[in-house]
């Protein structure tokens, strides 16, 4: 019996393929590394030989699902994969709900406006709504943001998930280190990362200013889930300086469009009175904006 042989017995009793959920394995494995990954620590990962790891690997390879970098030779998740991450979040109501909103804030600031999730390789645009003169960028669906200079980025900073995060932080810290330009309004260091949200958290939005991108502003706000934790991010970009400012239309028409998303959010919240009530939770939101 080889590899491939859909006829192999269902494993676990479960009434599944083995070949298949080998190969499901190794691509949910390479989804938890952070970038493109050799073939030796994929198969490792998976606990794999090398050999039936490049046979997978051919296969997702010429579906679209793997791409290979030429110099390089490593593995990473392909196009196909991306749509495939991105139908799936489009299923999830919350997405949709906040999606149906995007054109009226668009005509209402005049912006651009986009919203994003945290992904496995963090905060992933799932919708892009263009305003009235929208700004050009290379910004569209799929596109993962930065997470120490980007709007989007320092608010999942702030109030998303701190354990998918960190790796991320670290990352970027590290990088940002070595080059301090990178991040113009910060020491790229802990006690600087700290310093930052803190500010965030005060303003109940985050944003950055044209020192990132030239010629670009954008201003971000949360779409809180019931325990205080952002699910989404919703942002708004333009031209004028002044949009990011506190006082701003633009600010309060965004602040208010989040807050009224996340409590249609909070609403759905599962009955589980334990979580409501533990520690972690509370912290949460005390946190929240």
């Amino acid at each position: 019996m080889n590899d491939f042989d859909d006829s192999a017995r269902p494993a676990d009793g479960a009434g599944g393929i083995q070949s298949l959920n080998a190969a499901l394995r190794l691509l949910q494995a390479m989804a938890s590394f952070s970038g493109p990954t050799t073939l030796s620590d994929i198969a490792k990962e998976c606990d794999m030989p090398l050999s039936k790891a490049h046979r997978y690997l051919a296969s997702f390879i010429q579906a679209g699902l793997v791409e290979q970098g030429g110099r390089s030779g490593k593995y990473d998740l392909g196009r196909g994969a991306i749509l495939l991450g991105l139908a799936a979040l489009e299923r999830h109501d919350f997405v949709n709900h906040a999606a149906d909103g995007l054109p009226d804030l668009c005509v209402e600031t005049g912006l651009t406006a986009q919203l994003a999730v945290w992904g496995n390789t963090g905060a992933t645009t799932v919708r892009w709504q263009r305003g009235i003169a929208p700004p050009v960028t290379s910004i569209g669906l799929g596109t993962t943001l930065p997470l120490l200079n980007s709007a989007t980025g320092r608010a999942f900073l702030v109030w998303g998930p701190p354990a998918p995060i960190q790796d991320v932080l670290e990352a970027e810290l590290h990088r940002a280190q070595k080059n301090p330009g990178l991040l113009p309004d910060m020491v790229p260091s802990r006690r600087g990362v700290e310093e930052l949200c803190n500010t965030i958290r005060q303003a109940g939005y985050a944003s950055v200013d044209g020192r990132f991108i030239p010629g670009l502003v954008a201003i971000a706000a949360p779409i809180l889930d019931w325990q205080g934790e952002a699910q989404a991010v919703v942002t708004l970009v333009g031209t004028d300086p002044a949009v990011a400012l506190p006082n701003s239309q633009a600010v309060s028409q965004l602040q208010a469009f989040a807050r009224h998303q996340s409590i249609t959010l909070a609403s759905q919240k599962p009955v589980n009175r334990q979580a409501a009530f533990s520690p972690s939770t509370q912290r949460s939101r005390m946190a929240g904006p």
